[in-house]
């Protein structure tokens, strides 16, 4: 019986031990931890809204006011993929092992949703009377509008994901949740649907999945199909990202599979970006797998070719094209002007945008 207590009290401090080395690598990267699983980073496209006036490529496509968006994930450190072209930090890259298929603990939802907004006042409170920041536009950023569930980790791991959603929109913000769609159970039950629906496509067919995105659990290549077949069931807006890897999965015989995922997805529109070289990824990829915009340009156009989508807009900065069946995107958030919205030609090249850190192969992450 002492045996027993004591593997439990073993056992018990491992967890937290590892826990809490888990978060203290992330908080070397600026994440803010949020109770026990979940993160806020301020964004790269935060900063440069309110130093620079520029937006970035969910903007650009969407309407999202970049000083207003709240960089969040609810699994921080969980997900059912080790994908190689991740930033997200994995077990191998600090020598520790842990459980990355559930949540240990699950924080309440109203809690993470007052957290992660008060994490995203507190960061960007510094701009307030900061020289060359227009004041109107610090003072919007203290009002924030939208959540984009993503950053790090597998979002659905989080079992209460609806009802986190619903205290966003409870609070007046839009949603953008982004999964890489191994829990279809999770997206099919959700108590609430979240403004937009992301889910991030790298592989092609299943002999590419186990090789780009390394799965921890069985049957994971069938589950994310699923998800593709219940996509068209969602009355919210869905996209298709998809994130290219030079050498990986940029070829014609590629484009061809992806359109057949696309063909049972049906989303509205498909996202098309390069992978960028940041964080841990560094680690497991050159700089060379990160295509430039031109190239990202034309596997936008094999798309085009196969699966009928048509390029309607795109973020040379962010090295990213937009494809839908539709006219033009729908609009979300208020960033659009006479002056710059989606049909508004860059002028600005590729790297000095979003991927100016990465060529110098160092960088923080992105939204």
């Amino acid at each position: 019986m002492h045996y027993f207590k004591l593997t439990i009290m073993v056992v018990s401090t491992l967890r937290i031990d590892t826990l809490s080395r888990i978060m203290e690598e992330m908080e070397k990267e600026k994440y803010h931890i949020i109770g026990n699983h979940s993160a806020y980073k301020k964004c790269h496209w935060t900063h440069e809204a309110l130093t620079e006036g520029r937006y970035c490529y969910k903007g650009k496509f969407y309407g999202i006011e970049s000083h207003r968006c709240v960089q969040m994930t609810p699994t921080a450190a969980w997900c059912w993929f080790r994908c190689i072209h991740c930033w997200r930090l994995e077990p191998e890259d600090i020598g520790l092992e842990w459980d990355e298929t559930k949540l240990p603990i699950t924080d309440d939802p109203e809690y993470i949703a007052e957290k992660s907004i008060e994490e995203h006042k507190r960061a960007v409170s510094g701009y307030l009377g900061r020289k060359g920041v227009d004041p109107n536009m610090a003072k919007e950023a203290m009002k924030p509008a939208h959540v984009a569930i993503s950053l790090t980790g597998e979002p659905t791991l989080y079992d209460r994901l609806g009802e986190l959603i619903h205290e966003y929109h409870k609070r007046g913000l839009t949603t953008f949740l982004v999964t890489s769609g191994v829990r279809p159970d999770v997206l099919a039950s959700l108590e609430e649907e979240p403004t937009q629906l992301f889910v991030s496509i790298q592989a092609p067919n299943e002999r590419k999945h186990k090789l780009i995105n390394r799965p921890i659990v069985a049957n994971s290549w069938n589950l994310f199909l699923k998800t593709l077949e219940i996509l068209p069931s969602f009355s919210s807006p869905t996209v298709i990202r998809m994130t290219m890897i030079k050498g990986f999965n940029m070829s014609e015989e590629d484009a061809k599979d992806f359109a057949k995922l696309i063909e049972m997805a049906m989303p509205t529109y498909i996202e098309v970006k390069a992978y960028m070289h940041v964080g841990p990824s560094t680690l497991r990829l050159s700089r060379d797998a990160m295509p430039r915009h031109s190239e990202v340009r034309e596997f936008a156009k094999l798309m085009e070719k196969y699966t009928g989508y048509k390029i309607i807009s795109e973020h040379v900065p962010s090295r990213i094209v937009l494809l839908s069946k539709l006219d033009k995107p729908i609009q979300i958030g208020n960033a659009w002007s006479d002056k710059w919205n989606w049909a508004t030609k860059d002028t600005e090249d590729d790297i000095h945008g979003e991927y100016a850190e990465a060529e110098l192969d160092s960088g923080n992450n992105q939204c």
